[in-house]
Protein backbone atom coordinates (compact mmCIF):
# COMPACT_ATOMS: atom_id res chain seq x y z
CA UNK A 1 0.00 0.00 0.00
CA UNK A 2 1.61 3.20 -1.03
CA UNK A 3 2.35 5.68 1.81
CA UNK A 4 0.87 8.90 2.43
CA UNK A 5 2.94 12.09 2.68
CA UNK A 6 3.93 12.83 6.37
CA UNK A 7 2.52 15.61 8.48
CA UNK A 8 4.79 18.59 8.59
CA UNK A 9 7.21 17.74 11.97
CA UNK A 10 6.34 20.37 14.49
CA UNK A 11 9.15 22.56 15.61
CA UNK A 12 10.74 21.15 19.07
CA UNK A 13 9.10 21.57 22.06
CA UNK A 14 11.48 22.86 24.80
CA UNK A 15 11.93 20.60 27.94
CA UNK A 16 13.26 21.60 31.42
CA UNK A 17 16.01 18.96 30.48
CA UNK A 18 16.56 15.58 32.74
CA UNK A 19 16.43 15.36 36.71
CA UNK A 20 16.93 12.35 38.53
CA UNK A 21 13.50 10.44 39.10
CA UNK A 22 13.86 9.41 43.13
CA UNK A 23 10.44 7.63 43.92
CA UNK A 24 9.97 3.72 44.35
CA UNK A 25 7.05 3.88 41.47
CA UNK A 26 7.03 5.33 38.26
CA UNK A 27 4.67 7.96 37.16
CA UNK A 28 2.15 5.10 36.46
CA UNK A 29 2.28 3.94 39.95
CA UNK A 30 4.43 0.32 38.63
CA UNK A 31 7.15 -0.59 40.81
CA UNK A 32 10.87 0.20 39.75
CA UNK A 33 12.68 -3.04 38.78
CA UNK A 34 16.43 -3.16 38.50
CA UNK A 35 16.10 -5.56 35.94
CA UNK A 36 12.92 -7.23 32.96
CA UNK A 37 13.54 -10.04 31.19
CA UNK A 38 13.69 -9.98 27.57
CA UNK A 39 10.21 -10.50 25.79
CA UNK A 40 10.41 -12.12 22.24
CA UNK A 41 7.47 -10.70 19.80
CA UNK A 42 5.98 -14.01 18.03
CA UNK A 43 6.49 -12.89 14.04
CA UNK A 44 8.40 -9.99 14.26
CA UNK A 45 11.97 -11.59 13.37
CA UNK A 46 12.99 -12.67 16.28
CA UNK A 47 12.83 -9.08 17.88
CA UNK A 48 12.78 -8.61 21.36
CA UNK A 49 12.55 -6.37 24.63
CA UNK A 50 13.23 -6.03 28.28
CA UNK A 51 9.65 -5.57 30.39
CA UNK A 52 7.87 -6.26 33.34
CA UNK A 53 6.39 -9.80 32.93
CA UNK A 54 2.70 -10.45 32.95
CA UNK A 55 -0.03 -8.34 32.15
CA UNK A 56 1.56 -5.45 31.01
CA UNK A 57 4.14 -7.53 29.15
CA UNK A 58 1.29 -9.04 27.34
CA UNK A 59 0.08 -6.08 25.90
CA UNK A 60 3.14 -3.91 25.40
CA UNK A 61 4.05 -6.77 23.21
CA UNK A 62 0.51 -6.61 21.40
CA UNK A 63 1.24 -3.10 20.99
CA UNK A 64 5.14 -3.72 19.18
CA UNK A 65 3.26 -7.05 17.29
CA UNK A 66 0.51 -4.47 15.54
CA UNK A 67 3.08 -1.91 14.43
CA UNK A 68 5.39 -4.35 13.17
CA UNK A 69 2.34 -6.27 11.17
CA UNK A 70 0.50 -2.66 10.32
CA UNK A 71 3.29 -0.04 10.06
CA UNK A 72 6.19 -1.25 9.32
CA UNK A 73 8.91 -4.57 9.78
CA UNK A 74 10.63 -4.30 12.71
CA UNK A 75 14.16 -5.05 13.41
CA UNK A 76 15.90 -6.37 16.73
CA UNK A 77 17.08 -3.41 18.66
CA UNK A 78 13.91 -1.00 17.01
CA UNK A 79 12.22 -1.45 20.40
CA UNK A 80 13.50 -0.53 24.12
CA UNK A 81 12.18 -1.06 26.87
CA UNK A 82 13.26 -1.31 30.88
CA UNK A 83 16.28 0.97 31.75
CA UNK A 84 17.49 1.63 34.83
CA UNK A 85 18.77 5.02 34.08
CA UNK A 86 17.00 7.54 36.78
CA UNK A 87 17.38 10.64 34.51
CA UNK A 88 14.44 11.39 32.94
CA UNK A 89 13.05 14.49 30.83
CA UNK A 90 9.75 13.44 31.40
CA UNK A 91 7.63 12.08 34.13
CA UNK A 92 6.11 9.54 31.41
CA UNK A 93 9.70 8.65 30.91
CA UNK A 94 10.07 7.21 34.52
CA UNK A 95 7.52 4.33 33.19
CA UNK A 96 10.86 2.76 31.40
CA UNK A 97 12.13 2.41 35.25
CA UNK A 98 9.51 -0.36 35.84
CA UNK A 99 9.15 -1.85 32.49
CA UNK A 100 5.85 -0.91 31.84
CA UNK A 101 6.50 1.64 28.55
CA UNK A 102 8.61 0.95 25.75
CA UNK A 103 9.94 3.38 22.96
CA UNK A 104 9.89 2.03 18.97
CA UNK A 105 12.43 3.57 16.81
CA UNK A 106 13.24 6.47 19.69
CA UNK A 107 15.49 8.03 17.01
CA UNK A 108 12.87 7.91 14.44
CA UNK A 109 10.26 9.28 17.06
CA UNK A 110 12.50 11.88 19.16
CA UNK A 111 10.72 13.45 22.20
CA UNK A 112 9.71 16.73 21.39
CA UNK A 113 9.00 16.58 17.76
CA UNK A 114 5.14 15.90 16.79
CA UNK A 115 4.33 15.06 12.95
CA UNK A 116 6.79 12.55 12.74
CA UNK A 117 3.91 9.77 11.38
CA UNK A 118 2.15 9.44 7.77
CA UNK A 119 -1.34 10.23 7.97
CA UNK A 120 -2.12 6.12 7.62
CA UNK A 121 0.44 5.16 10.57
CA UNK A 122 -1.04 7.78 12.49
CA UNK A 123 -4.37 5.95 11.90
CA UNK A 124 -3.26 2.19 13.07
CA UNK A 125 -1.30 3.77 16.09
CA UNK A 126 -4.93 5.29 16.71
CA UNK A 127 -6.41 2.40 16.01
CA UNK A 128 -3.92 0.22 18.61
CA UNK A 129 -4.67 2.85 21.47
CA UNK A 130 -8.61 2.25 20.78
CA UNK A 131 -8.94 -1.77 20.69
CA UNK A 132 -6.54 -1.36 23.99
CA UNK A 133 -9.78 0.49 25.40
CA UNK A 134 -7.27 3.46 26.80
CA UNK A 135 -5.19 0.64 29.27
CA UNK A 136 -2.30 1.82 26.69
CA UNK A 137 -1.34 5.70 26.42
CA UNK A 138 0.79 6.99 23.37
CA UNK A 139 3.81 9.95 23.79
CA UNK A 140 2.20 11.57 20.66
CA UNK A 141 -0.68 12.99 22.97
CA UNK A 142 1.94 14.34 25.99
CA UNK A 143 2.55 18.29 26.06
CA UNK A 144 6.05 17.66 25.21
CA UNK A 145 5.55 14.81 22.57
CA UNK A 146 7.55 11.41 22.32
CA UNK A 147 5.59 9.55 19.04
CA UNK A 148 7.79 6.44 19.78
CA UNK A 149 6.27 6.30 23.08
CA UNK A 150 3.68 3.75 24.21
CA UNK A 151 3.00 3.13 28.21
CA UNK A 152 0.76 1.27 30.41
CA UNK A 153 -1.89 3.66 31.58
CA UNK A 154 -3.60 2.20 34.73
CA UNK A 155 -1.49 0.92 38.02
CA UNK A 156 -0.39 -2.87 38.91
CA UNK A 157 -3.65 -4.56 40.21
CA UNK A 158 -6.12 -2.34 37.73
CA UNK A 159 -9.25 -4.50 36.30
CA UNK A 160 -8.86 -2.57 32.60
CA UNK A 161 -5.10 -3.95 32.66
CA UNK A 162 -6.23 -7.70 33.78
CA UNK A 163 -9.64 -7.66 31.02
CA UNK A 164 -7.62 -6.15 28.04
CA UNK A 165 -4.42 -8.91 28.88
CA UNK A 166 -7.26 -11.59 28.68
CA UNK A 167 -8.50 -10.18 25.96
CA UNK A 168 -4.86 -10.75 23.89
CA UNK A 169 -4.15 -13.93 25.25
CA UNK A 170 -7.59 -15.10 24.00
CA UNK A 171 -6.44 -13.18 20.11
CA UNK A 172 -3.17 -15.01 20.77
CA UNK A 173 -4.61 -18.62 21.19
CA UNK A 174 -7.21 -17.68 18.29
CA UNK A 175 -5.99 -18.15 14.45
CA UNK A 176 -7.23 -15.18 12.58
CA UNK A 177 -7.56 -12.80 15.11
CA UNK A 178 -5.31 -10.27 17.21
CA UNK A 179 -2.69 -8.17 15.59
CA UNK A 180 -1.97 -8.76 12.02
CA UNK A 181 -6.01 -9.53 11.57
CA UNK A 182 -7.86 -6.30 11.78
CA UNK A 183 -8.53 -3.68 9.44
CA UNK A 184 -7.77 -0.29 11.50
CA UNK A 185 -9.51 2.08 8.47
CA UNK A 186 -13.04 0.29 9.17
CA UNK A 187 -15.27 2.55 9.67
CA UNK A 188 -16.69 1.54 13.08
CA UNK A 189 -12.98 1.44 13.96
CA UNK A 190 -12.11 5.06 12.55
CA UNK A 191 -15.16 6.23 14.94
CA UNK A 192 -14.03 4.17 18.43
CA UNK A 193 -10.24 5.48 17.60
CA UNK A 194 -11.30 9.08 17.00
CA UNK A 195 -13.51 8.91 20.14
CA UNK A 196 -10.43 7.53 22.20
CA UNK A 197 -8.45 10.13 20.56
CA UNK A 198 -10.50 12.88 22.16
CA UNK A 199 -11.17 10.89 25.75
CA UNK A 200 -7.00 10.21 25.80
CA UNK A 201 -6.31 14.00 24.58
CA UNK A 202 -8.35 15.00 27.78
CA UNK A 203 -6.80 13.30 30.36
Amino acid sequence: MARAEPAAAAPPVADKGPSPWRKQTSANGWPILNAASQQTIEGANAVSVAIAEGDAAIILCHVVRRFHYDIDALRQGDVLGHSTERLVAQEYESNYLSGTAIAIRPGSYPAGVAGGLFANELVVVRDILAECGGVVRWGGDEAVPKESHFQIDYGPGAREVKDLAATIRGWNETPGAGAGAVNAFEAGRRRAAEAMEKRQKQD
